[in-house]
């Protein structure tokens, strides 16, 4: 191992593995690479999760949109979430859940819960119409301030939650 790796290893930062196929930002950093099951990488970087993508290249999720992650039996379980705009805030819609299998996970598992736990700067639950919904703050990354997303619960009128997001986030000073 060079020089360079070895610091780079012992200050807990890893680099891109080879044939990465995306461009990091200049302020990202390369927190953690897990080698995953079947081929690839889970790459865990200051902004997100890069995961394999359909088109068999890579694709960033960033923190705030990763809405669970769970570790259990050599995969993590990533929740990611869909946004849609409601006014200042954001409404999302959780996507199907992908495992991602990882042979050599490292510390790529602890690095993304506490990735995903920092994001959040508040969350509170809501009764409403036929259900309620999580009113969550969370810092986006490479962006200032916060952003508030409102996840409705399974049920719940849609229509009702938009309204109520956009009126908490005018309430809040947010806007779009």
């Amino acid at each position: 191992m060079s020089p360079l790796k070895a610091i780079r290893r012992v200050l807990g930062r890893d680099e891109l593995p080879d044939g990465f196929g995306a461009t990091l930002e200049p302020d990202e950093r390369v927190l953690s690479v897990a080698v995953l099951t079947g081929g690839g990488h889970l790459v865990v970087t200051s902004w997100g999760l890069w995961i394999p993508a359909s088109d068999g290249g890579v694709r960033r999720v960033g923190w705030h949109l990763v809405s669970r992650a769970a570790w259990g039996n050599g995969a993590i379980e990533l929740v990611e979430a869909q946004e849609e705009q409601a006014g200042g805030a954001v409404l999302l819609v959780d996507r199907p859940v992908v495992r991602l299998r990882l042979a050599e996970p490292g510390r790529a598992p602890e690095i993304v819960q506490e990735r995903v736990t920092a994001s959040i700067r508040s969350r509170h639950h809501r009764d409403l119409p036929g259900g309620g919904a999580w009113f969550v703050q969370r810092k986006v990354p490479g962006r200032d301030g916060i952003v508030l997303q409102v996840r409705p619960d399974p049920g719940t009128e849609v229509t009702a939650v938009r309204q109520v997001a956009a009126d908490a986030a005018a309430a809040l000073g947010m806007r779009t």
